[in-house]
C-alpha cells in the first residue's frame, strides 16, 4: 500500500529498552544505547517518507524516580551522543534542527550544555525538526503555563488558547498527527496533553530496539485508514 497521506508531525514513545536488554541477558546500558541508535535510524526513516517534524520522549519527569544509577547511565549515553561529531554531521546532512523540550532546571548541567550546543549549531534549519523531550512531563508542562500566566495575565478574560500555548514548555511543538508507542503499552502517560487532543494513536507490540522501518510503514498505513474529523 502506497502511503498517500503523510502525517506532518509524528511522535514516538520508545518503550521497552530495559525489557529488551533483560530478554537478551544484556545490561540496561546496552538496551538504552541501542534504543538511542534506533531513534537515529527512525528519524531518517521519517525523512524518507517526508515527515519533517518528530517528537521523541527521551526522559520523563517521572523517570527520575528510577534507580539513580540507571538515570545516570541514560544521561551519560545522551551526553555521548550529543558530543558525537558523526551524529552532528548527520543532522547537518539532513538539514535537521534539534530542539530541547522540558524542564531544563532538572537536566544535569554538563548534559544540558552539550545538548544546547547541538541545538544552537542546528538552529539554522527550520523545515525539519527533532523535538527531544527530556525531563518532560505533561502535568509539569501545564503547571508551568498556569504559573506563568497567573503572574503575567492582566485579567481572566485575556486568557485564551493562544496564551496558554505560548507559556507551555512545549510551545514550539505543533499538534501531533500520529503517536506511536512501542512495547505493547497502550497509554500516553501524560505525553504532551495540549498537542495530542486529536492525535491518532498507534500501539506496537515490538520492544523499541526491535522496531523496524517496516513497522513504521505499518503505522503509516494504519494512519491512512483513519478518518480525522476533529469533532466535526
Amino acid at each position: 500500500m502506497k502511503i498517500k497521506n503523510i502525517p506532518k508531525t509524528v511522535a514516538i514513545i520508545p518503550d521497552g529498552n530495559r525489557r529488551w536488554a533483560k530478554s537478551h541477558t544484556l545490561s540496561i546500558m546496552n538496551g538504552y544505547d541501542l534504543g538511542v541508535k534506533k531513534f537515529i535510524e527512525f528519524s531518517e526513516w521519517c525523512l524518507s517518507y517526508g515527515i519533517n517534524n518528530i517528537a521523541v520522549w527521551a526522559f520523563s519527569t517521572e523517570n527520575f524516580s528510577r534507580d539513580s544509577k540507571e538515570v545516570k547511565t541514560l544521561f551519560s549515553i545522551y551526553k555521548k551522543v550529543a558530543n558525537d561529531k558523526k551524529i552532528l554531521s548527520r543532522l547537518h546532512k539532513n538539514k535537521t534542527s534539534l530542539k530541547i523540550i522540558g524542564n531544563k532546571n532538572l537536566i544535569p548541567k554538563d548534559l544540558l550544555v552539550s545538548l544546547k550546543k547541538v541545538e544552537k549549531e542546528t538552529s539554522i534549519y527550520k523545515d525539519r525538526v527533532i523535538n527531544m523531550l527530556i525531563a518532560y512531563g505533561g502535568k509539569d508542562d501545564l503547571l508551568h503555563a498556569v504559573k506563568s500566566i497567573t503572574s503575567k495575565a492582566k485579567t481572566a478574560a485575556s486568557i485564551n488558547e493562544n496564551l496558554i500555548r505560548k507559556y507551555l514548555l512545549s510551545n514550539t511543538v505543533p499538534d501531533i498527527d500520529l503517536i506511536i508507542r512501542t512495547s505493547g503499552e497502550e497509554r500516553l502517560s501524560g505525553f504532551m496533553p495540549w498537542q495530542t487532543s486529536y492525535s491518532e494513536l498507534y500501539f506496537s507490540d515490538k520492544l523499541w530496539p526491535e522496531f523496524t522501518k517496516k513497522d513504521l510503514h505499518s503505522a503509516l498505513k494504519e494512519y491512512n485508514k483513519r478518518q480525522r474529523r476533529f469533532g466535526k
